[in-house]
């Protein structure tokens, strides 16, 4: 028999006793915990716990939610029940550079991730051919000055006709607006193509070669109104020497972002990260 495979994501004001109670919660309905993971952040004094279980008693996931609703009113917390059965779907926005979401793809394909991908929304059509050879919608959205609220409202409905849980920015190179971010706060995850907060702007890799810089590398991060401020998720760096031109930093910028925007979004589809202000705890 399969039992509800669930994942318990919470937060709120740390105090004695958070712990026993979830546990007693779950004991009291037969659900078997497979890992647990807590932590406390004494600076601002919230509390973060993942739990992964088993419904061994057989009761739906909607249901634990629903009665653990009196919990997480007492303690305040912002909780939730995800079924770790179900592949997050999400769609994956590109412009002209196309390797972040090949590398999306056949991590999908080969189940590294556990998302699934029905739609692929870009402002160029350069990468419809890889969406028709992986048999997914591709819609072509450009956007100017003069359309950007239009096309943005487009992409809002996509969302919802796709019941899309998660937006991939693999290199898409318009900005958002504060509230299309506003409304979709942490399920919005973007690639920059610098460890920030350096060397912001266009051809990042060619200032770092300019600098002489000896690392460089890349940033996932949840997206805000603020360009490029949003809570951080991950981060890689590569090592470079003076014997590397500014097309061999371009190459290896490359692999450094495809890697970690693979890993942040690993993370939310296992629903480890959980959002601390600015700032991102990751239940490793």
């Amino acid at each position: 028999m399969a039992y509800p495979d669930f994942v318990l994501s919470l937060s709120c004001p740390d105090r004695r006793g958070i712990v026993a109670e979830v546990s007693r919660f779950l004991f009291e309905r037969n659900c078997n915990i497979l890992d647990s993971q807590q932590f406390g952040d004494r600076a601002n004094g919230r509390f973060f716990m993942r739990v992964h279980g088993l419904s061994e008693g057989g009761l739906e996931i909607s249901r634990l939610g629903n009665e653990f609703a009196s919990i997480a009113g007492e303690f305040a917390m912002a909780a939730e029940f995800f079924d770790n059965s179900r592949k997050t779907r999400a769609v994956i926005m590109v412009s002209k550079f196309g390797h972040a979401l090949v590398d999306l793809l056949y991590r999908v394909r080969i189940g590294a991730i556990r998302m699934e991908v029905p739609l692929i929304v870009s402002n160029h059509r350069d990468f419809q051919d890889v969406a028709a050879a992986q048999n997914i919608p591709f819609v072509h959205l450009p956007v100017s000055g003069q359309n950007k609220k239009e096309q943005e409202a487009r992409l809002a409905a996509l969302l919802e006709e796709y019941k899309i849980d998660l937006v991939v920015l693999a290199r898409y190179m318009q900005i958002l607006s504060d509230s299309f971010c506003k409304q979709r706060m942490g399920k919005i995850i973007n690639i920059h193509h610098s460890f920030l907060p350096s060397f912001k702007g266009a051809n990042p890799y060619t200032q770092a070669h300019e600098r002489g810089v000896k690392l460089i590398g890349a940033t996932a991060h949840y997206v805000t109104g603020d360009l490029d401020e949003g809570p951080i998720i991950d981060q890689s760096v590569e090592r470079v020497t003076h014997g590397l031109d500014a097309n061999d930093y371009v190459s290896v910028g490359r692999d450094i972002e495809s890697r970690t925007l693979a890993r942040a979004v690993k993370y939310h589809c296992e629903h480890r990260i959980l959002l601390n202000g600015k700032k991102t705890v990751i239940f490793s």
